[in-house]
This record gives C-alpha cells, sequence and structure tokens, in this order.
C-alpha cells in the first residue's frame, strides 16, 4: 500500500512512504481473520501491549479484525519499567473494550538472576554501581557524522544524579545484554502459556525498521505465530495509528526500549539515527535507489547515505541469522497439514 513509483525511472522523494491507511488496514485484518482461523487454527489472538505505538496499532488491529472478545492483551510490567507504560497500555485496553490481564514479573527475572547477573557486570566496569543506581547501554557516536566502529558505551547514575560513561569490553557487554533479554523471553514465555490455555495464536509486533533490521530477540520478542505489521515502516505505523484514532498520548510517543533503568530512545541504543530517516534509507536501499538519489530525498550527504547504507547492509546480515530456523544435521521432512 505504498506510494509506488510509476516506474523504475521514477524519483525517489519523501512520499515515498505515504500509506493508504485504509487498504492496509483491510489488508492487514483479512490477513489475521485468515491465518488465525485456517493456517493456525486457532480461535483468537495473544498479545503483549505496553503502551507502544506498534502494539497499540496491533492490538487495535486485531480487535477489529476478530472482536473484542477473541482479543488477549496482556500487560507484562517489571520493577523497573517506567509506570507510563502500565498506564498507558490500560488506556488502549479500556480504548479497544478489552479486559487486560496483569502478569507482573518480576518475580520470575529476579528467581533467574536477570537483574544481580546485569549488575554484577556493570560492576566490573562501575565498582560502586549498587541499590538506587541506574542505567542504559548505547551506541557510540552518531552515524552520520563520521565512519565508526560499532562499539557501546554504558552510562550510569548515582542515587545523586551523577553520571558517569565508559566505553564497554566485549565480554562485559555481552553478560548485560544477556541477562537484560530475559525480559524479553520471560514475556513471551508468558503469551504462549495463556495462548496454549485458549487455543490462540500469538502475535508479534515489530515492524519493518525491527524486522527487516534485526531489533529484537531471539526467542523474546521476535517469537510469534503471525507478525501483522512487519511490512510497515515505523512512520507508516504512525500514519496506521492516527488513522485508527488511537489516544493522542499513545499517537504521540516516541520509540524507546523501556527495558533500561535510565530513559533510552531506540535510535541511541541501535538505529543511531531516527526512525523517520532511516525509514525513508530503508525503503531507497530496498528499491535499488542508488546513493545519489537517495542523498537528495534524504537531504543528506553522499557520504552520508554511504555509511547509512553499509549500516543497513550489516544489520540484515544480523536480522537473517537471528530469524533462521535451526541448523540439521540431516533433512528432516514433516507431513503437511491436513
Amino acid at each position: 500500500m505504498l506510494n509506488a513509483l510509476s516506474s523504475p525511472l521514477a524519483q525517489f522523494d519523501s512520499k515515498a512512504l505515504d500509506l493508504d491507511c485504509a487498504a492496509a488496514a483491510r489488508e492487514i485484518e483479512d490477513a489475521i481473520q485468515r491465518i488465525v482461523a485456517h493456517d493456525l487454527r486457532r480461535q483468537g489472538i495473544v498479545l503483549g501491549v505496553s503502551g507502544g505505538i506498534d502494539s497499540s496499532v496491533c492490538a487495535t488491529l486485531a480487535v477489529r479484525a476478530l472482536g473484542p472478545e477473541r482479543v488477549l492483551c496482556i500487560l507484562m510490567p517489571e520493577k523497573e519499567n517506567s509506570p507510563k507504560s502500565t498506564r498507558l497500555g490500560t488506556l488502549l485496553c479500556e480504548h479497544l473494550g478489552v479486559t487486560p490481564v496483569m502478569e507482573n514479573i518480576t518475580g520470575a527475572l529476579e528467581a533467574l538472576g536477570c537483574y544481580e547477573r546485569r549488575d554484577n557486570a556493570i560492576r566490573r566496569l562501575f565498582p560502586e554501581f549498587g541499590p538506587g543506581w541506574k542505567q542504559k547501554i548505547g551506541l557510540a557516536g552518531n552515524l552520520l557524522d563520521a565512519d565508526r566502529v560499532n562499539y557501546f558505551t554504558l552510562t550510569v547514575e548515582s542515587p545523586e544524579g551523577e553520571r558517569q560513561t565508559s566505553r564497554m569490553p566485549v565480554d562485559v557487554y555481552l553478560d548485560v545484554v544477556a541477562a537484560t533479554n530475559l525480559k524479553q523471553r520471560i514475556r513471551k514465555t508468558v503469551e504462549y502459556t495463556h495462548a496454549d490455555r485458549l487455543n490462540y495464536a500469538v502475535l508479534g509486533t515489530p515492524n519493518r525498521l525491527e524486522y527487516e533490521l534485526g531489533f529484537f530477540v531471539r526467542g523474546g520478542d521476535g517469537l510469534a505465530d503471525l507478525k501483522p505489521i512487519a511490512h510497515l515502516y515505523k512512520s507508516q505505523v504512525y500514519q496506521m495509528a492516527a488513522y485508527l484514532g488511537l489516544p493522542a498520548e499513545i499517537q504521540a510517543q516516541s520509540p524507546s526500549t523501556d527495558t533500561y533503568t535510565l530513559p533510552q530512545s531506540q535510535e541511541e541504543f541501535y538505529y543511531a539515527l531516527p526512525y523517520d530517516t532511516l525509514d525513508l534509507a530503508l525503503c531507497a536501499y530496498g528499491r535499488g535507489v542508488g546513493e545519489e538519489e537517495a542523498a537528495e530525498a534524504l537531504n543528506l550527504s553522499l557520504q552520508q547515505v554511504h555509511r547509512v547504507y553499509k549500516d543497513i547492509t550489516a544489520k540484515r546480515r544480523t536480522s537473517a541469522r537471528i530469524l533462521r530456523d535451526a541448523h540439521l544435521v540431516q533433512p528432516v521432512s514433516v507431513g503437511e497439514e491436513a
């Protein structure tokens, strides 16, 4: 439902992501009905909601497709996420006429050592880190400013508000991320538990930036039975939110990870570019638009577009790696469903 280029020679511009929201919504709703009933043979849909734009649009489309009685929205707070997420998730459910299920996952995360494992890794960089401190991970530098070697920094904040930032050694980074990814994996476990008891399918909420560029956790938010907006760019999801009439406060939400205790945007954690710029760049890249033409459409220099295309290539490789099925020693055939 993109504003398609009329011919291979048509000029690529900022309107390339304009979306026919009515047609796109019909297509997605029809697909949800067909996939749930005929392909998956399930009675309804389960999804986690956080008040973010992606889960809010997905929940709305699911309710429009199946009705509120066949959509289970789960709120899964834990002690470190923003209370705003629970409030907006509740607001969404009220807007949709859905009664949410509340599953606080703090106890599960504590039992698995999520917080302890992460904090022990952080103390290898900042020995004083302890109760009352906050933290976040960020990418070093700006993708547009200069060629860079990708590495992550760790920022901590004391109870008195003093911040320190240091480059993360690989082992510290891996330990922190591995511990933190438990949050995504526990949430998905909760979703499938409810899906199993209800004979429902699990709906995943990644948009195209997340899906194509690998911004998800394997076995966590990357796991689902259907992903209805994986073909929509982030800016198109915002267009859909407006078309669907979601509450204004949800529409105004900026993309955030809501994973670390310090505020952290998706841009600083993974993308290194504002989502609307990256949307257009990824669209140009996917359509085979040359760097010169893309530079004009994006209002960037040729060198900047070259850096962005190079980063997209690397991230798409990451996504392909974490999306692939398990390797088998020998092929094993499975029978087709009746």
